[in-house]
């Protein structure tokens, strides 16, 4: 079997970048007894080198057995640096871990403990196919078993867990099945429902069975079985990766340190996510632990990342948490409480005084950093989750202000972090950073945010502006959508650079196209063009004039602040762009919407940047479809005006996507899923329908029949129908509306289709019909633009027709109040007598006399020609 290409690089370049070491001279250990004379092979082959191997597991390495050559290795001290060869890695690939019914696979490779880090996260990211990840949680404790108490076990492997799936977090470890890494593999398997990259990272020189992970790229089958006469140890199954540091020596711990490390501090340089200048954060969990233990907390204490520390989890762990507890604010101990202490090491460490009173020293130096500790008490009536934990130690135990932390915790995913200790009263926030965090929330798909910060005070209205919204469009962040790249190029008929910047007017254009029909964008209309040139004409002259202004407010600032004290009707009446009016205004403020509309147009003209969308909800239901951000697409429909309606567009909008990704030759055809995005707002669509029907019909029908400014004047019925929607259309209250529609002004329930030909065949007759009054009539399309001005005589004109159009958005709230007032303009408006001319020109002009006139008039025309043969 050959190799592709692909396949070929890869192991080329591993072997190019990453070394193995092995031991290239031998050098006895002053720690073996004196053997016999040189000559004698038996004492030969037990003597054993500083690496830690003996003298026959040296391959290819000779060594002199004179006495003077053993004098003079004596002297000479052992080192990594000069006593161990690099050479090409010969160990890397996949593992599978055989557990009972399952089989867990994991990426290992073989590597020196120096090797340099940015192809260390090159291979990680790009050959493993890892995550960047959001957070590290480096897990710290006792190589050596140890029994954790059951229920501190579980909330330990519930938190652990919680906080890694919730974040987007790695969780490193020193990868053996033994200690604290043996725990961390129990809480994977028990509690873990995702995928979690856990890394394991232990030194080469202590694996258990070697032989069977040399290999290049190969999959080998791992046992886990530990030897009890061996003092090495097994790799654990449920760890995903494994970085096997190696620094040619054998049985000893130490370099796995320094390479984990470094690729700590290596991870905390890069950016968690592009909208921020925050790196991945970085905090570490003691569980249990020896000496050495308390010498790494110092180390990364120093750095100023956050540790916590399970208390009750025993050795090291227990002392940080009792030291951290007693001591007082100027950072010393008591007297007795320092004798405590020591007294503690030497009996938990077997140390003699000498080495308790140096780690004491040790101790005391991590005290230094103690708001960078954290204890973790299981048994506290006030202790939260260690998740929780975990996460406000990294808030607490860094100097970040508080959009940035709102910016880690929105990285995280976690809302609950952001209303606990974040978006909290008496916080103080620059100008605009909310505005930004809301912007941040959108492009990451984080709806929870999205909702928290308008109930913290965002407002839509000020936040949404045309610069904002085509940056939503063009955001790398979140899902990824070919698709909208794709119908981009189709409309403009172009092939577009993967660079290309889509505007709003190429978005215009893709609603018309998907929508059809003679269905016009408000972004593709004069007002919109003209305001959008004008904006991007002062942004260029702006850029020209940058270096004189650095001392003024960015354009991203005045963006946010300009005209935010003007009221919400001016900003109904701005000229900025035609969205949807769900009520007309009444006759008696006309005089003002004149003027504040030449006012508005003025200031639009002087600062278009400023201008805001009227119905922003509406905009963004659009941007989240047109995203396929489904659930951001139901936040949106939930919130702002004309949810009906907004249900029949992003259903259109979705099926026209679906049918575009199949027709297309994308890789990635999401057809089905946009299928089913669809149905789900057709459905809504008709509950919404079955929800305002019973709760007024009349007020239903006009919801229907209502022309929405904001969706090219199109009537919800109009829009239902083109997409497609037979359910809605189907409905009882369509059909209804249908019938109304086709009966006309007549009011008939039975027999009507002999009323109306009698009165065809009697035309008198049409005089002592019945006809529907003109509130009965208000929900009937053709009848409100043109019938009302002429139903009634001298009646004005504008005055009927306020009268008969209802704000929609009651209709869908449904409110009693809104109900009542209905009943009250029904009863008021009873029949009223038609002059006869009206009653025959409205019984001519009604579909149903129509139909049967020329039914009528073709029997009798077929009934002539009969007679007449």
């Amino acid at each position: 079997m050959e190799l592709g290409p692909d396949i070929l690089s890869q192991k080329s370049w591993i072997e190019g970048v990453f070394d193995k070491r092995e031991c290239n001279k031998v050098i006895p250990s002053s720690k073996d007894p004196q053997r016999c004379t040189g000559e004698c092979q038996v004492c030969q082959n037990l003597v054993r080198c500083y690496c830690g191997r003996l003298i026959g597991e040296h391959n290819g390495v000779d060594y002199p057995w004179s006495v003077s050559a053993a004098k003079s290795d004596e002297n000479e001290q052992w080192s990594v640096e000069k006593h161990t060869t690099k050479s090409p890695t010969d160990s890397f690939g996949t593992i599978n871990f055989q557990d009972g019914e399952h089989t867990y696979h994991s990426k290992y490779i073989r590597t020196s403990y120096d090797t340099r880090l940015d192809h260390l996260l090159h291979l990680m990211l790009k050959e493993w196919k890892m995550e960047l990840p959001k957070l590290v949680i480096s897990v710290h404790g006792g190589i050596q078993n140890f029994k954790m108490p059951s229920r501190l076990k579980e909330i330990f492997s519930q938190g652990l867990v919680k906080a890694a799936e919730t974040t987007g977090a790695w969780i490193l470890t020193e990868g053996i099945n033994t200690g604290v890494s043996k725990h961390v593999g129990d809480a994977l398997k028990a509690y873990s429902s995702q995928k979690i990259w856990t890394v394991g990272i232990p030194p080469w020189g202590v694996i258990e069975n070697q032989r069977d992970l040399i290999g290049k790229d190969v999959v080998c089958l791992y046992q886990t079985l530990d030897n009890p006469l061996s003092k090495l140890t097994t790799l654990n199954g449920m760890h995903s990766h494994f970085i096997l540091a190696d620094d040619g020596t054998v049985g000893k711990y130490g370099c796995e340190m320094k390479l984990r490390r470094n690729l700590e501090k290596y991870l905390s340089l890069q950016k968690i996510h592009s909208c921020t200048r925050q790196g991945v954060p970085v905090v570490g969990l003691v569980v249990e632990g020896g000496p050495n233990m308390i010498l790494s907390v110092w180390e990364t204490v120093k750095d100023n990342d956050p540790v916590v520390v399970c208390e009750g989890t025993g050795r090291a762990a227990d002392l940080l948490a009792f030291t951290h507890k007693h001591i007082v604010d100027e950072g010393t101990l008591r007297p007795q409480v320092k004798e405590e202490i020591i007294c503690m090491m030497q009996s938990t460490f077997n140390f003699s005084l000498k080495q308790s009173k140096h780690l004491f020293k040790i101790l005391m130096e991590c005290m230094v950093h103690r708001d960078s500790i954290t204890i973790f008490d299981a048994d506290s009536e006030e202790q939260q989750d260690l998740d929780l934990a975990i996460l406000t130690a990294l808030l607490k135990g860094t100097n970040l202000s508080a959009s940035e932390q709102l910016n880690l915790a929105m990285a995280w995913g976690r809302v609950d972090i952001a209303k606990k200790h974040i978006l909290i009263y008496g916080q103080h926030w620059k100008p605009g950073s909310l505005e930004q965090a809301m912007l941040d929330a959108l492009m990451m798909d984080r709806v929870d945010f999205v909702k928290l910060l308008i109930e913290y005070g965002v407002n839509l209205h000020h936040f949404l502006t045309i610069p904002r919204l085509e940056e939503l469009y063009n955001t790398k962040q979140g899902p990824t959508n070919m698709l909208l790249h794709h119908l981009v190029q189709d409309v403009k008929q172009n092939i577009l650079f993967s660079e290309y910047k889509i505007t709003l007017i190429d978005i215009g254009l893709v609603i018309e196209y998907l929508i059809g029909g003679a269905y016009r964008s408000s972004y593709t209309r004069k007002n919109f063009r003209m305001l959008y040139n004008n904006l991007y004409r002062k942004r260029k002259q702006t850029v020209t004039s940058f270096a004189q202004r650095l001392s003024q407010p960015s354009l991203h600032q005045r963006w946010t602040s300009g005209n935010r004290k003007e009221s919400v009707e001016s900003t109904l009446h701005s000229q900025f762009i035609r969205t949807a009016q769900p009520y007309k205004l009444k006759e008696k403020s006309t005089a003002l919407h004149k003027s504040r509309k030449k006012s508005k147009e003025q200031n639009v003209s002087e600062d278009p940047e400023s201008t805001g969308f009227i119905y922003p909800y509406n905009d963004l239901l659009v941007w989240a479809v047109l995203m396929k951000r489904q659930k951001m697409a139901m936040f949106f429909w939930q919130h702002g005006e004309e949810a009906t309606v907004k249900a029949v567009i992003a259903c259109k909008l979705y099926r026209a996507m679906a049918r575009e990704a199949k027709e297309s030759n994308m890789v990635d055809d999401a057809s089905e899923e946009l299928k089913n995005y669809s149905k789900q707002f057709g459905q809504l669509a008709l509950d919404m329908l079955e929800k305002a029907f019973k709760q007024n019909e009349q007020m239903a029908m006009k919801m229907l029949t209502y022309e929405l400014k904001n969706w090219s004047n199109a009537t919800c019925l109009k829009l239902a129908v083109s997409g497609g929607l037979r359910p809605f259309v189907s409905h009882t209250c369509t059909q209804m509306l249908l019938t109304d529609m086709w009966m006309g002004c007549l009011k008939m329930r039975k027999h009507s289709w002999l009323k109306i030909i009698i009165s065809i065949l009697l035309p008198p007759t049409i005089l002592t019909l019945e006809f529907k009054s003109k509130a009965e009539m208000s929900h009937i399309p053709q009848y409100q633009d043109y019938q009302f001005t002429r139903y009634y005589g001298d009646q004005n004109p504008s005055s009927t027709k306020e009268s008969a159009c209802v704000k929609v958005s009651d209709v869908e709230r449904g409110t009693d109040k809104k109900l009542d007032e209905n009943r009250h303009f029904d009863l008021k408006s009873e029949p009223q007598s038609l002059p006869w001319t009206r009653k025959f020109y409205e019984f001519y002009s009604a579909p149903i006399v129509k139909f049967w006139f020329h039914t009528v008039g073709l029997i009798a025309m077929i009934i002539y020609s009969i007679n007449d043969n």
